[in-house]
């Protein structure tokens, strides 16, 4: 880390100290700020691309504002890395992502610095504008600031904030980091010259002073007055959409040009309060030249060597439930000319690179537009097409009412491929898939599987792709088991769970990534272990079997306990009036914080040590009934 004496990024512990700064002395800053970030990032892993584009904004935006008092919200929060290290952390930036260290996206709990906890897409200029609906209630001259990218700005949820804004006098400012576009002459230092002025105190007086004069005259006078100002406007600047919104449009400017970012920023502070659009044009990856080269390899990375002109390749290894889709995608496409593909921006998480390339004409990136995405599918299922929707578990979420109404209810052939299910590690509760289970199996006619390996994986896809209604797949983060995979494909009988081991006294349902560590505790126990497979429709037959044979049951899923596969069975052997003692697992009633994917299972419970230590316990408590004996001898599984 930088460690100089003349160092002034060691000097500050709060903006409040950058802001004792001189305007001269922040390019230092954001020099040292640029190698700290990457310096530390290359040793803990995280985002990177995104935050070396970000560093003057940051430094610009913490300059001129008041920073806690007026309100900084960044969209997603992958940019907000240098932010995180001017508001006090620069020290604990090592533990980025692991337990009990820096979280990877803004958290309230965090620091007063965080104002919004963030993770998803799209809400930084709802959550800013309530803040200035607060703050003028308030009658406070406090600032809100949201930060989003042009990323940010495909979701529809960014829209309808805007079209809100522009009708009130709230004191709020949204500033477009734009870092998808080169900075084209255009946004040179003409263009750079007019942003000053378009945001002086100066242009806004006289531009509302004729405003109001020419109102009173001739509406025609004011109406070619207005688009008059509009065209010169237009001819450097495409801000035309925002003023229809009722925005105050400035930029585009250079986001790495501080002079012009922070003589911008002052004089939009100073503005009457009202809705203002700040658009600047940002590089990912800025100053460290294999980012620019390659911002989608740098946007999240692991621990890498700074000095080299790559990152690390990958060693040989099987195959993630990922690159399992992956694959499946590109060779059921090859078969079945009416597969469509469509992610919400995911292209790279979802595994949809080799798709995209190979069928172009049938891959649809929609943006981060999930709610959009879903209906989309629809409607290509409506016309005789099986959209497959490749999308993780916590932002299927924020579609939930076009799976609903557009989906499940006219009951269309589309495979929704749930990747990130259950617990994420690094990323946190807010992109842990905790939920799916829970929130999808209340859905009439909705099949849900989740694979105990990676061949199940592959067969369940080709299952929900041949089901003739809405389907899931769902399945973790990383690697399964190992399993060989088999080329060819074949459909899975629908709600068939398969016997695993068979054993006494214990029965242990297990569901998907459950399997594996249910099948070590059931040999230690001697139970009789089940890879469930579908989560809806249970296999009705067997549990109650099962039930009948045993003398306790045990449910195992990655999922929340409320709601998830296990309370199907509870429901399945109360509805049929069998009372015995049944113990579900699963993750608790919390939000389970940042560590490894190991740590976070092992926090749970659900890895095998904590599985047996929570049945062990369950028995121990069951009065009059013997507990199970271990057995050595191997028992053949029933297949």
């Amino acid at each position: 880390m930088t460690d100089s004496t003349n160092s002034l990024l060691q000097g500050i512990n709060s903006p409040s100290d950058l802001r004792l700064l001189s305007e001269e002395q922040l390019p230092q800053v954001a020099e040292e700020l640029r190698a700290f970030l990457l310096e530390s990032v290359s040793q803990s892993g995280g985002h990177l691309a995104a935050g070396l584009g970000t560093v003057e904004l940051t430094i610009a935006l913490h300059y001129v504002f008041n920073t806690p008092d007026d309100k900084l919200v960044w969209d997603v929060g992958h940019q907000a890395y240098p932010h995180k290290i001017l508001t006090g952390r620069r020290d604990r930036m090592p533990t980025i992502r692991q337990k009990d260290g820096v979280s990877a996206f803004p958290s309230r709990e965090e620091s007063i610095y965080d104002t919004f906890g963030v993770g998803h897409s799209s809400t930084s200029i709802s959550a800013a504008l309530g803040m200035a609906i607060a703050s003028a209630l308030d009658n406070s001259d406090r600032h809100a600031v949201a930060i989003i990218g042009d990323g940010g700005m495909t979701g529809g949820m960014a829209f309808e904030a805007l079209n809100h804004a522009g009708v009130l006098d709230a004191n709020l400012l949204v500033v477009l980091n734009d870092n998808e576009m080169s900075i084209s002459p255009n946004v040179g230092a003409l263009n750079n010259y007019l942003a000053k002025i378009l945001s002086s105190k100066f242009y806004s007086s006289v531009r509302e002073g004729s405003r109001q004069l020419l109102s009173r005259s001739m509406p025609s006078v004011w109406e070619l007055a207005r688009r008059a100002e509009e065209h010169v406007k237009g001819m450097v600047a495409p801000g035309t959409l925002f003023e229809e919104l009722g925005f105050n449009y400035i930029g585009p400017i250079d986001g790495h040009d501080l002079d012009v970012l922070i003589t911008t920023l002052r004089n939009l502070r100073e503005l009457p309060p009202g809705p203002r659009f700040l658009h600047v044009v940002t590089k990912k990856g800025k100053g460290y030249l294999p980012a620019e080269l390659d911002p989608v390899a740098y946007h999240g990375v692991g621990t890498f060597d700074p000095s080299k002109d790559h990152l690390p390749k990958a060693k040989p290894s099987s195959p993630s439930y990922t690159e399992v889709f992956g694959k499946w995608l590109c060779d059921a496409a090859a078969k079945e000319p009416k597969l469509l593909g469509i992610t919400p921006a995911m292209r790279e998480g979802s595994g949809l690179q080799e798709f995209a390339e190979r069928f172009p004409d049938r891959y649809f990136d929609v943006g981060i537009a999930e709610q959009h995405a879903v209906t989309l599918a629809a409607g290509q299922a409506c016309e005789g097409y099986h959209p497959v929707v490749a999308i993780y578990s916590t932002f299927l979420q924020r579609a939930y009412d076009q799976l609903i109404h557009d989906v499940v209810l006219q009951r269309l052939p589309v495979l929704f491929a749930i990747d990130r299910a259950g617990l994420v590690g690094p990323d946190g509760p807010t992109h842990a898939g905790s939920f799916d289970f829970s929130y999808m199996r209340c859905l009439p006619g909705m099949v849900i599987m989740a694979p105990a390996d990676e061949n199940e994986c592959r067969q369940m896809l080709y299952t929900g792709f041949r089901h003739e209604g809405p389907a899931a797949v769902r399945y973790p983060r990383g690697k399964g088991p190992g399993v060989p995979i088999e080329e060819s494909l074949s459909v899975l009988p629908i709600g068939k769970a398969e016997i695993k081991r068979h054993g006494k006294g214990v029965a242990i349902l297990a569901f998907g990534s459950m399997v594996t560590p249910s099948l070590a505790v059931g040999t230690d126990l001697n139970a009789t272990v089940v890879n469930m497979r579908f989560v809806k429709p249970l296999d009705r037959e067997l549990v109650l079997e099962l039930a009948h044979s045993h003398d306790y049951i045990v449910t195992v899923e990655e999922n929340m306990v409320a709601g998830g596969a296990g309370s199907a069975v509870n429901e399945l052997l109360l509805a049929e009036q069998i009372l015995l003692p049944i113990l579900n697992l699963g993750l608790p009633d919390t939000f389970v914080e940042q560590g490894s994917r190991d740590e976070c299972l092992a926090l749970c419970g659900l890895n095998p040590a904590g599985i047996q230590a929570s049945i062990e316990t369950f028995l121990a408590r069951q009065p009059g009934i013997r507990q199970p004996q271990p057995r050595a001898a191997k028992v053949k599984a029933k297949h």
